[in-house]
């Protein structure tokens, strides 16, 4: 199912996609998702942090590892692939886990956050899912600005062994009133 923003096409991502991306076949990438990726996306990072660590869970059960998972895709002009939206496969005990990246060339313009919104809100509506959680680290002010203006708030950190403290922040639907 494509979810659709005021300006972003958000394309559910394929074991073909993710086969052809991590043979770097660009050329079969774009002919997939049919829209142009930037030159320097998706780079090692972000593949490293989306698939690479699960290449064999993603073939295996590619349903429940690609749960949700989604490109951003321009809507005007020349179809661009411009960010994703990842779900961290299927959500358990009813928590979904959302993480989002945007190509260096198409941040701070508000992106990330429609991208991911639409997204989390989907999730939401989703059959047995009471909360979406995302952890950034605190530093990281507009990734934290992102996650406010979705509608999460912090609920804890947690110490990730090699990226040290990261903060947890989680929406449920309807969020908590505020005081």
């Amino acid at each position: 199912m494509i979810l659709e923003t005021e300006r972003l096409f958000l394309e559910p991502i394929t074991l073909e996609l993710v086969e052809a991306v991590l043979a770097g076949d660009r050329v079969r990438a774009e002919a997939l998702a049919q829209a142009k990726f930037p030159r320097e996306w998706p780079g090692p990072a972000v593949i490293e942090r989306a698939f690479k660590a699960y290449p064999d869970a993603v073939r295996a059960d590619p349903a429940t590892r690609l749960w949700g998972d989604r490109l951003m895709i321009t809507r005007q002009g020349e179809r661009r692939v411009i960010g994703s939206v990842i779900f961290h496969g299927r959500p358990e005990n009813g928590v979904a886990d959302v993480g989002y990246g945007v190509e260096i060339d198409s941040q701070s313009r508000g992106y990330a956050t429609e991208g991911t919104l639409a997204c989390v809100e989907w999730a939401l509506r989703q059959p047995g899912i009471r909360a979406v959680r995302a952890t950034t680290f605190q530093w990281h002010r507009a990734s934290v600005r992102v996650l406010e203006k979705v509608g999460m708030r912090i609920i804890g950190s947690e110490e990730h062994e090699l990226l040290g403290e990261m903060l947890v922040f989680e929406r449920v639907d309807p969020p908590p009133s505020r005081p």
